[in-house]
């Protein structure tokens, strides 16, 4: 059973944050992943939400300045799916040294060096990577398998991902943790390959062609019978039931039909419901 009074006390302080992440079979994985995937022990999905949640605020809380992750033994996330076989189980490894990693190096380039200094010492960056490449956590053809967003989600990601997908809910004590979306892999790149098509012959100068033709490279490079999961995490508590994904279908299609006027009106929805949302998070 999870403890009741962790997960709220975790959530208040820590900003939302949504993820896309790619769950893939056993067989994708190379012999070191597999050997720990066999060893990890069984735990819900919910506890491994919580125990994350607990281990980011711990580290953002040490007495001294060091956002890192320590622990060098990688953990997978496990998505019991429904396939052409029966139940099968895939998996999301959390590579969180290595993500830590990348979210450090777009950070260098985001703010001024004298306070990256404060945000992330160099001593403390120097550390986790000497950790990375001892651990060999720093490869340049590891496959990153979760993409993060705060306050807010990409709309490419409502491209992939709809919602009469395969549904999973976290809520206590009348407080939505999460709610998790789950597609087919080969499904959401013909959504996003359709969604690319429609846009290239009606709207090629916007930004949203870009971020499709990105994550279809991204999701192109992992085993085919993966299933793609679109986390809203605490944001779920801010706008669930969510319409954005038939709004930006709906979008689609009149772009698709000639119908600008329901194309603006249904990206107007979009915009005003998401940023509402990220309101919140500027005054916060």
């Amino acid at each position: 059973m999870m403890p009741a009074d962790v997960a709220p006390g975790v959530r208040r302080n820590l900003p939302p944050t949504a993820h896309l992440r790619v769950f893939s079979p056993l067989r994708a994985f190379d012999d070191v992943d597999q050997a720990l995937i066999k060893e990890q022990p069984p735990r819900s999905r919910a506890l491994f939400e919580i125990q994350a949640r607990q281990a980011l605020l711990a580290r953002i809380s040490r007495d001294v300045t060091d956002p890192f992750p320590h622990q060098t033994l990688e953990s997978y996330r496990v998505l019991h799916w429904q396939g052409d076989d029966g139940v099968v189980a895939l998996y999301c490894p959390e590579q969180l040294p290595l993500r830590a990693g990348m979210a450090a190096g777009l950070l260098e380039d985001e703010i001024p060096f004298t306070l990256m200094d404060v945000v992330i010492p160099v001593t403390a960056a120097e550390a986790h990577s000497e950790r990375l490449q001892e651990h060999g956590m720093w490869l340049d053809d590891d496959l990153v398998h979760t993409r993060d967003a705060t306050w807010g989600v990409p709309l490419a990601w409502f491209v992939a991902i709809r919602e009469d997908d395969h549904e999973e809910v976290d809520d206590q004590d009348e407080v939505l943790s999460s709610v998790r979306l789950v597609a087919p892999l080969v499904l959401v790149l013909e959504r996003l390959g359709r969604a690319a098509a429609i846009l290239s012959r009606t709207a090629d100068e916007l930004p949203l062609l870009a971020q499709i033709d990105e994550l279809r490279e991204w999701l192109g490079g992992f085993h085919r019978d993966s299933a793609v999961e679109l986390d809203y995490g605490p944001l779920a508590d801010y706008v669930w039931p969510d319409d954005s994904p038939s709004d930006l279908r709906e979008g689609l299609d009149a772009l698709d039909e000639g119908d600008y006027l329901s194309a603006a009106a249904a990206h107007r929805r979009l915009v005003l419901r998401w940023n509402r949302v990220r309101a919140l998070g500027r005054a916060s």
